[in-house]
């Protein structure tokens, strides 16, 4: 069957920037998320970025059908950081301000804090370097969700492979693929900043994001 694409539904206000393509292999629209961005949605759509030693929060209301991805480089910016609420790409490449935007956009299209889902991902050591940045972003966003009283269900953290993620905001499904060759362009030039080369390891299956009460 090789599937119907559908016309292109109109993003929610503010999302216009977003690339949305047609996925031939999910037969379904996809949306790329770019490191500083995030992506809230009502539709039955995927959600896709990669991520090195930056973190994706999944997060998704259930009930409502909202749901979105973030990712961000660092948990916060240094002192005297300002930015325009207009274009708030540069402050959501922290993660203090990309949670923030991103919890905050589901609230304003009908999701319920207190029915708020999320599952975690990325934080890889995937640059040679003194200051594991990957782990300061994880322990950044586990205590946001913990004072935030936003419930876990799944993680996919650490380790030392870049990771590409896979989210779809009605159903709150997660699916992680380890990446191999990391040494193309686009990644090397996401985390330039850091000043090192992205590791070469064997290529791994994909993972499925388990809830923690699944056996």
């Amino acid at each position: 069957m090789t599937g119907t694409r559908p016309p292109m539904r109109r993003v929610l206000p503010g999302f216009g920037h977003i690339n949305r393509y047609w996925d031939r292999t999910r037969l379904s629209m996809a949306a790329k998320v770019m490191p500083g961005e995030f992506y809230v949605s009502c539709q039955d759509e995927f959600m896709l970025t990669t991520l090195g030693s930056c973190v994706s929060a999944c997060v998704w209301d259930p009930v409502a059908g909202v749901g979105g991805v973030n990712h961000f480089m660092l948990p916060e910016p240094g002192e005297g950081f300002e930015f325009d609420l207009k274009s708030p790409n540069d402050a959501t490449r922290y993660g203090l301000f990309a949670m923030e935007f991103l919890i905050n956009g589901i609230l304003q299209h009908g999701g319920k804090r207190a029915r708020l889902l999320a599952k975690i991902a990325g934080g890889g050591r995937v640059l040679r370097q003194t200051t594991d940045i990957g782990l300061r972003n994880i322990a950044f966003v586990r205590q946001y969700l913990l004072l935030e009283s936003l419930q876990v269900v799944g993680e996919h953290l650490g380790g030392d492979l870049p990771r590409k993620l896979c989210f779809h905001p009605l159903t709150g499904r997660a699916q992680i693929k380890l990446l191999d060759n990391m040494t193309n362009s686009t990644i090397a030039e996401r985390e330039r900043q850091y000043s090192a080369n992205l590791a070469r390891r064997p290529q791994q299956g994909l993972v499925e994001i388990f809830d923690r009460d699944s056996p």
